[in-house]
């Protein structure tokens, strides 16, 4: 199986899921990890049976430099409906002011986040992403998302501890309520391709946990077809 990482965006160095990938090398998952943007081609998504998705629309160091043009996204809705996999990770999951057809794909978008704690995953049902995955908790981003596709199918959900939210977050303050649980990984399918959602991944300890590193092995299997 071939693995195209795309990574690195203005808030999110790309080491973070680079090292947080290598230890699925030895599972045999091989991958090319891409850090620039700007030097995507489209043409090269036919080379990978899955392409993950840990980048904003951003470029590192250059916050007003945009990679996800309309060509791109057209060429990831075609490599999807075509049968390709896509794994989306936490970042790459923030939208751009023009990226609507991708987050279409993706089937949500980046809502907010409070400012960094401890965040549980949870299991919800079974699935063979979620297969042999335990509960774990690492200090992290708790994203929430809008959810723009009805076939979204949530896998686990992220918890948080009750805190108020800091000022720039006065107009939706935060509290763990039932109705502020945030899906923490979910799955959809769009033609003949897979797409798989994970929203941990601030951080390396997140990449590195065991059990998500058991989520993301699973992940870019299911999204591969295997």
């Amino acid at each position: 199986m071939r693995v195209l990482l795309l990574c690195d965006d203005f808030y999110h160095p790309g080491e973070v899921p680079i090292q947080g990938m290598e230890p699925l090398r030895e599972k045999g998952i091989l991958f090319d990890a891409m850090t620039n943007g700007a030097d995507f081609d489209p043409e090269a998504l036919k080379d990978y049976d899955v392409v993950i998705m840990s980048t904003a629309d951003d470029i590192y160091n250059e916050e007003d430099i945009l990679w996800k043009t309309e060509a791109v996204q057209e060429a990831f809705v075609r490599y999807v409906e075509e049968g390709g996999g896509l794994l989306v990770t936490h970042n790459g999951l923030v939208p751009g002011d023009h990226t609507g057809m991708l987050d279409e794909l993706i089937g949500s978008r980046f809502s907010f986040h409070p400012d960094m704690s401890p965040v549980k995953v949870q299991v919800l049902k079974p699935h063979p992403v979620t297969e042999g995955v335990g509960s774990f908790c690492e200090t992290d981003e708790h994203y929430y998302l809008e959810i723009l596709a009805p076939d979204v199918d949530i896998l686990a959900a992220g918890y948080a501890a009750a805190l108020g939210e800091p000022a720039k977050y006065e107009s939706e303050p935060y509290f763990n309520t039932p109705a502020k649980i945030a899906p923490a990984v979910y799955v959809r399918t769009q033609r003949k391709g897979r797409v798989c959602v994970l929203t941990p991944g601030h951080t390396l300890e997140v990449w590195l946990n065991p059990q998500f590193q058991r989520l993301l092995e699973n992940a870019i299997r299911w999204c591969g077809g295997t």
